[in-house]
């Protein structure tokens, strides 16, 4: 029986689509190391108080970059070269989604709201991460070569979540209010797109390795169809909402270790 469990059982069982999974995840998660490094320099004077906060974002995702590089040193594998269609991160950045590359490679301050867009596309994405990597501990927390690196992802990236939570409220209440949901709104539609391609590309990168048959890989492709539907009727709006999180302050501290995998 095709399951989301079995489908990730048999990616994690297979060195070669490990290896891809892992590569991807990796990419994606030091490219957003990078870009919270460099916005956490660059944040406007009226927000020096924002930059550790977002520093700390970033090495979170630098060591989750790490995390998945030890996966795949643990079983003896090497990364592969990211594909193209399957790059989350760059294809969000070149459809306008967060800042751009090239303003986060200029040495002069961002505005405050270059922030209130930083922040609004994290909370997209983050939402996002949070709900895949809750999948995956739901399923694998307990899996001897992967559990340990599933559960730390997992709570680093809730807590990202609800950082986006707490500083955009600030920022709303301080009068941005409609410009957050402006840009969430935009984020949301154009992130469920982007995924929805990503996961058909991903999938079919699989298919391929694994040799799926032609009637599975068309079963996962109408899965992944459906779900945009229904994201697109309704449930990109998960996205746009704004509440208190429990957890306040949540990057208020230095960020933790990666953790040694033997």
């Amino acid at each position: 029986m095709l399951s989301a469990r079995s489908l990730f059982q048999e990616i994690l069982d297979n060195d070669e689509s490990f290896r891809l999974f892992c590569s991807i995840a990796a990419s994606g998660e030091t490219q957003g190391g990078w870009e919270n490094a460099r916005i956490a320099a660059l944040v406007p004077p009226s927000e020096r108080g924002l930059a550790p906060k977002i520093a700390r974002h970033g090495a979170d995702e630098d060591k989750h970059g790490r995390i998945f590089h030890a996966l795949l040193r643990k079983r003896g594998l090497a990364p592969v070269p990211v594909p193209t269609d399957t790059d989350y991160t760059m294809i969000l950045e070149r459809h306008g989604i967060g800042l751009a590359h090239d303003r986060l490679r200029a040495d002069r301050p961002l505005t405050v709201p270059d922030i209130v867009a930083y922040l609004a596309h994290s909370r997209v994405t983050e939402q996002r991460a949070s709900e895949q990597m809750d999948l995956l501990r739901r399923y694998f927390a307990g899996h001897p070569d992967v559990g340990r690196a599933v559960r730390m992802i997992s709570a680093d990236e809730d807590n990202h979540l609800a950082y986006c939570h707490e500083e955009l409220l600030r920022f709303a209440a301080d009068g941005h209010g409609r410009t957050i949901q402006r840009t969430l709104r935009a984020c949301a539609l154009a992130e469920i797109r982007i995924y929805r391609d990503v996961s058909l590309a991903v999938m079919a990168h699989m298919g391929r390795i694994l040799g799926w048959p032609r009637a599975r890989s068309a079963l996962l492709a109408s899965g992944i169809r459906s779900v945009y539907a229904y994201e697109r009727a309704a449930g990109w709006r998960r996205m746009v909402s704004l509440r208190m999180p429990e957890h306040r302050n949540a990057l208020g501290g230095p960020a933790t270790h990666a953790p040694e995998f033997a």
